[in-house]
C-alpha cells in the first residue's frame, strides 16, 4: 500500500497550486498502479514528452503552467517536432505546426531546459552513479541506467513532466537494487577482436540484446577493450528499441559490473548465450528490409544524436568530397553550436550534408515522399522506427558505408569480418 508523506500529501491537496497538485496526484496513482510503497526524491528529470503526436498532449502541458506548475530538478528535453535551431523543413501542417510550437513553448514555461535532444548524456546532462532520476526516451534511459549507473526507470510522456514538477518518482522497478542484477549472460568472447571492435557491430549486437533480454537485465561478457560511450550509446539504442531494456551490464566496463559474477549478483544467470559469427550475420540481415536493392534516396544518420567525435569521423570519411544523395545529420545544438562557430557546418552543407537539429527524420516530417523510397542508415533505432514512422524501407550499414553510398549515390558495400 502506497504511504505519502504528510508534505506529499499536502501537494497532492494543492498548498504548492494546481499544477503541482496535479502533478503530485499522477506520480502517486502510477506508484499505486504499480505497486510501489512511497515516492522517492528524484535529482533529475528528462521529459520525452514534449514532442507532439496530437492537441491532447498540448493541451495537458498548457493546463499544467496555467495552474503555475515548475519543474522542482534539472529537466532537459527531448527532441521535438520542430527545429528552432535550424534544420531540413519540415512539413508539418499549420495546426499541427502551431500546436507543437505551443507544446515546446509551455514545457520551456515550466523551466525545462531547451536542450532538445535525446543525448542529454553528451550535452552535460549526466546523474551521478547511483542518484535515482526520473527519464524519459528509451535510449537515454539505458544509457543513463547502463553507463552512468544512476538509476531511473522508462518514464512515458505525462508521467515525466510530473516527477519533474514533484521532484519524486515511484518507488519501483529500477530504483530497487534488486532489480539491477542481472539474471541473463551474453558471451560475445569467443568472436574474433575484428568482428567486435568495430561500430558497426555495436547495434547488431544491441538488437540481439533486446530480442533475448525483452525487459530482462544482461551481462554481456567479452568486450573489455574494444567499447566507447559512442559504441555503448549505439547498443542501449537498438536494446531498447528490438525490445524492452532499461539497463545492461558489461563485464569490466560499466559501472556496477567490474565482472559478470558481481553483475550476476553471485547467482547463475537463468541463460547463459555464447554468440556464434551466424547469430551475428543473422541479426545484420533483420536491420534491413529494403532487400537486394541498391538503391539509395537518403542516408540518416544520429539516432541517437551524433556527438562530436562521430562529426569528426563523418568529416574524415567524407575526406572534402560532394555527396550525390542527401545525408541527414541528426543531432543537438550542443553539437551544431561549436560546428558553427568553426565554420564547419557550412562547409559539411556545401558538400550536401543536411542539419537536423533539436529533432530528427523519424519522428517529424523530413523526408520526402518518394514511392519505393529506400533510407540507408547506421542507426539500429532508425533501422527498426522509420520503415513504420517514414513509410522508407532500409539498408543497414557502417559509417563509412553510408558516406561512400552518399558520393556514389547508389549502395556501397565493404567487405566484413562476419561474413
Amino acid at each position: 500500500m502506497l504511504e505519502l508523506t504528510q508534505d506529499e500529501r499536502a501537494i497532492a491537496g494543492g498548498a504548492a497550486g494546481e499544477g503541482a497538485a496535479m502533478a503530485m496526484r499522477i506520480v502517486a496513482e502510477a506508484a499505486r498502479l504499480m505497486g510501489a510503497p512511497r515516492l522517492i526524491p528524484v535529482a533529475s528529470a528528462h521529459i520525452d514528452g514534449a514532442l507532439y503526436h496530437g492537441d491532447s498532449g498540448t493541451l495537458f502541458a498548457e493546463k499544467l503552467v496555467a495552474g503555475g506548475a515548475r519543474v522542482g530538478v534539472r529537466a532537459s528535453l527531448n527532441v521535438g517536432s520542430l527545429a528552432p535551431a535550424g534544420c531540413a523543413a519540415i512539413r508539418l501542417p499549420p495546426h499541427q505546426r502551431d500546436m507543437a510550437r505551443r507544446m515546446m513553448r509551455a514545457y520551456e514555461a515550466m523551466g525545462c531546459e531547451p536542450s532538445w535532444t535525446c543525448a542529454p548524456y553528451q550535452a552535460g546532462h549526466r546523474p551521478a552513479q547511483g542518484s535515482d532520476v526520473a527519464w524519459g526516451e528509451s535510449n537515454a534511459v539505458v544509457f543513463c541506467n547502463s553507463v552512468l549507473g544512476a538509476r531511473t526507470n522508462r518514464y512515458g510522456d505525462f508521467l515525466d513532466i510530473a516527477c519533474a514538477i514533484a521532484g519524486r518518482a515511484p518507488d519501483y522497478g529500477l530504483h530497487r537494487p534488486e532489480n539491477r542484477i542481472a539474471t541473463l549472460l551474453i558471451d560475445v568472447g569467443s568472436l574474433s577482436r575484428e568482428l567486435r571492435s568495430p561500430d558497426v557491430f555495436y547495434p547488431v549486437l544491441g538488437t540481439i540484446l533486446g530480442r533475448r533480454a525483452g525487459s530482462d537485465v544482461a551481462v554481456i561478457e567479452g568486450l573489455q577493450g574494444c567499447t566507447s560511450e559512442d559504441r555503448l550509446k549505439a547498443l542501449g539504442a537498438a536494446a531498447a528499441s528490438a525490445g524492452g531494456v532499461g539497463l545492461f551490464h558489461v563485464a569490466g566496463v560499466t559501472p556496477e559490473a567490474p565482472d559478470a559474477t558481481t553483475a550476476l549478483g553471485g547467482i547463475a544467470p537463468r541463460e547463459a548465450i555464447k554468440l556464434t559469427p551466424g547469430d551475428i550475420t543473422n541479426a545484420l540481415a533483420r536491420l534491413s528490409t529494403a532487400g537486394s536493392t541498391d538503391r539509395i534516396d537518403a542516408v540518416a544518420i544520429g539516432s541517437p544524436h551524433l556527438s562530436l567525435a562521430e562529426i569528426d569521423e563523418l568529416e574524415r570519411l567524407m575526406a572534402g568530397r560532394r555527396l550525390k544523395v542527401p545525408l541527414y545529420a541528426n543531432t543537438g545544438r550542443h553539437v551544431v553550436g561549436p560546428l558553427e562557430a568553426q565554420g564547419r557546418r557550412a562547409a559539411l552543407e556545401a558538400a550536401g550534408v543536411v542539419f537536423v537539429v533539436d529533432t530528427c527524420v523519424v519522428v517529424t516530417p523530413i523526408l520526402p515522399e518518394l514511392e519505393g523510397a529506400v533510407l540507408m542508415t547506421n542507426s539500429g533505432k532508425f533501422a527498426h522506427y522509420a520503415p513504420g514512422n517514414t513509410g522508407y524501407a532500409v539498408t543497414y550499414g557502417s559509417l563509412s558505408e553510408c558516406v561512400e553510398s552518399a558520393v556514389a549515390g547508389r549502395l556501397v558495400r565493404e567487405a566484413r569480418a562476419w561474413r
